[in-house]
C-alpha cells in the first residue's frame, strides 16, 4: 500500500501552483495567467464546487466539445466521463516513488481542500488527472494536474466543478460558452517517418526476444516501437479527441499532459469498494471492409489460437496476482471474450473484486494502479526479467507510453487505463508527435506477424491524424 496523508510534500516533487494559463481564453485575447504562485507546504487551500449543469444529452454537444484548446484534459467512454482545462495545481513526480509521491501529494492537497458538492457522483468533487511513465528510468516521471475547471456526466446527471485558490475569483459556468474557445484545427499534411528503430530493423528485435524465451530465460515480453509524424499546423489536441471519442467510443478517450489516446484496456476501476480491471492480451487485425461474417470467423481463430491464449492467459494471472492482496474475494473469468474494435479485435477478461476495506486507510485507485503496473499485458512474464529484456533489446525510451493514466477523486475512487493506441504530443514543437504500439512476444511469435500487429495498432492514432 501506497503511503498516504503525510504532512508535508515528498522531497524531491515539483510542485506547480496556478502557475499555467488557467482558463478558456477569447479567441484573439492574450492567455489569462494567474500570480498566485505558490510551492511546497505554503500552498492555499483550494476550495471547491460542484454544481448540476443542464447539458444537453441529444449526441450533438459532446464533452470534449466543450474543451478549450490550452492542454485539455479528457476522460471519456460512450459520451460519459470527464473533462477538464487550467492548472489549479500540477505535480511532477520521478522515479520508483512516482505513483507513491503523487498518491502522497494529492493527499496534501485534499486536506487543505474547501468542498461543496451537490451532485456526489464519481467524479464529481475534487479530481486530479494523471499519467506516469511506464518506467522508473524514463526521463519522463509522472504527472498529477487538478484543473480548475471540470465538466462530467454521468448516467444522464451533468455537473461542473470549479476550484480557486481561495483569493482567485471562481470560474463559472459562462466558461462553457464558444466564445471562450478558438476553433479547432485540423493538423494539415502529415508526415511519417521512422522512430528510434526503423521499420525494417524492428522484427529483428522480436526475434532477438523470440529466441530468449525459446531458451528458457523468460515467457513473455511486450516490445514496443514509435513513428514520428510531422503535421503540417500545431496539433491540437481536440482534432485528435474528436476522432477518436466518435470512432473508438467503446474505448477510453484520454488527454494528460500531452498524451492523447483511446485505449481499450482499463487498469483498475474502484467505485465504492468494487475494483474490476480489463486485460487485454492476443490480438488480431481486422481488415478494412470486412463483413461481420468474415469479422466472426476472424474472431473465432483468435479463440482458437493457443499462442494468444497463452500470451492472454500470463496477463490474466498478472493482473489478478497483483489484485489479490486488496480484495476480500476477486472473480477471474476461466476463458476470455473477444472484444471487437474497428482496427483489431482481442482477447478480453474482465477481473474484478471486493476491495478489503477493513484498514485504516484502504488503497486509492492510484496505490491499486500502481500495484498492478507494469502488468504482463505491457511488460511480461516474469515482469522483473522482461523489464530488464525491454531496457536492454527495446532501444527507445516509452515515456508515459503504456503507463497508467487517468483520474482519481477525493475519496481515492478512480479510473486508470493503460495509454496504449496513444501519440505524444512534442512540449517544445507542436507539429511533432510520436505514435507507439506494442506486441505480446511468445515462444511462437512471428517477427513479421509481430511487425503487422504493431501496424494495426498505429491505426487508431494515424486515422486521427488523417494519415
Amino acid at each position: 500500500m501506497l503511503p498516504r496523508a503525510p504532512t508535508a510534500p515528498a522531497a524531491g516533487l515539483r510542485w506547480s501552483a496556478m502557475s499555467t494559463p488557467a482558463l478558456p481564453h477569447p479567441a484573439g485575447s492574450p492567455a489569462r495567467r494567474s500570480d498566485a504562485a505558490t510551492t511546497g507546504t505554503h500552498l492555499r487551500p483550494l476550495v471547491v464546487r460542484t454544481a448540476p449543469l443542464d447539458l444537453p444529452d441529444d449526441g450533438l454537444t459532446t464533452l470534449v466539445d466543450l474543451l478549450p484548446d490550452a492542454r485539455p484534459l479528457a476522460w471519456v467512454r460512450r459520451g460519459e466521463g470527464i473533462v477538464g482545462w487550467g492548472e489549479a495545481l500540477r505535480v511532477d513526480t520521478r522515479g520508483e516513488s512516482r505513483f507513491a509521491d503523487a498518491d502522497a501529494a494529492w493527499q496534501t492537497v485534499l486536506e487543505r481542500a474547501v468542498v461543496r458538492d451537490d451532485v456526489r457522483l464519481p467524479g464529481t468533487g475534487p479530481v486530479a488527472f494523471g499519467s506516469f511513465a511506464f518506467d522508473a528510468t524514463s526521463h519522463e516521471g509522472g504527472v498529477l494536474v487538478v484543473p480548475r475547471v471540470v465538466v462530467g456526466r454521468r448516467g444522464g446527471q451533468a455537473w461542473i466543478t470549479t476550484l480557486s485558490s481561495g483569493l482567485d475569483a471562481a470560474p463559472t459556468a459562462a466558461l462553457l460558452d464558444p466564445a471562450h474557445r478558438t476553433p479547432v484545427t485540423a493538423p494539415g499534411a502529415v508526415a511519417e517517418s521512422d522512430g528510434a528503430v526503423a521499420y525494417a530493423d524492428w522484427p529483428g528485435i522480436v526475434a532477438d526476444a523470440v529466441a530468449r524465451i525459446q531458451a528458457g530465460d523468460l515467457d513473455k515480453v511486450v516490445l514496443a516501437r514509435d513513428v514520428v509524424a510531422k503535421a503540417g499546423r500545431a496539433l491540437d489536441p481536440r482534432w485528435l479527441l474528436r476522432r477518436l471519442a466518435s470512432a473508438y467510443e467503446a474505448t477510453w478517450t484520454f488527454s494528460v499532459a500531452g498524451m492523447v489516446g483511446a485505449t481499450p484496456e482499463l487498469l483498475v476501476r474502484s467505485e465504492k469498494g468494487l475494483v474490476a480491471s480489463r486485460v487485454l492480451a492476443g490480438t488480431i487485425r481486422r481488415e478494412p471492409g470486412m463483413t461481420d461474417d468474415d469479422a466472426l470467423l476472424r474472431a473465432a481463430q483468435l479463440a482458437r489460437s493457443s499462442k494468444d491464449l497463452e500470451e492472454h492467459e500470463h496477463a490474466v494471472v498478472s493482473v489478478a496476482s497483483a489484485l489479490k492482496p486488496f480484495c476480500t474475494s476477486m472473480n477471474v473469468p476461466e476463458q476470455p471474450f473477444v472484444l471487437h474494435l474497428p482496427n483489431v479485435m482481442h482477447l478480453a477478461s474482465d477481473v474484478t473484486g471486493v476491495l478489503d476495506r477493513g484498514g485504516d486507510t484502504p488503497p486509492s485507485s492510484l496505490a491499486l494502479a500502481a500495484a498492478l503496473h507494469p502488468s504482463a499485458a505491457v511488460c511480461g512474464t516474469p515482469t522483473a526479467l522482461a523489464r530488464d529484456l525491454i531496457r536492454a533489446i527495446e532501444r527507445m525510451d516509452r515515456g508515459r507510453y503504456a503507463g497508467p493514466v487517468g483520474w482519481t477523486g477525493a475519496d481515492g475512487d478512480g479510473e486508470w487505463g493503460i495509454a496504449l493506441r496513444s501519440a505524444r504530443i512534442d512540449d517544445q514543437d507542436p507539429h511533432r508527435v510520436r505514435l507507439f504500439a506494442g506486441c505480446g512476444v511468445v515462444a511462437a511469435s512471428s517477427p513479421q506477424e509481430e511487425l503487422a500487429e504493431s501496424e494495426a495498432k498505429l491505426v487508431p492514432m494515424r486515422w486521427a491524424l488523417g494519415v
